[in-house]
């Protein structure tokens, strides 16, 4: 949950702070509201799965 937390409050700032431009992109595509929905959803997991295989690593290594 922490993961998905953070990915989703990471593509916030990116959106806010808009330093590459991001959110002026996606206002100029063909279909603004999917590629928006893709990217969220794209920094979502990839801090969700980055965020499970750490405590999957952390949880084996205190086992052994």
């Amino acid at each position: 949950m922490l993961g998905i937390a953070l990915g989703l409050g990471f593509r916030l700032l990116v959106a806010l702070i808009d330093p590459s431009h991001v959110t002026s992109l996606i206002a100029h595509n063909a279909e603004p509201r999917t590629t928006a929905i893709i990217l969220v959803s794209f920094f979502t997991l990839t801090f969700g799965v980055g965020a499970t295989l750490t405590g999957f690593v952390l949880a084996t290594i205190r086992n052994h």
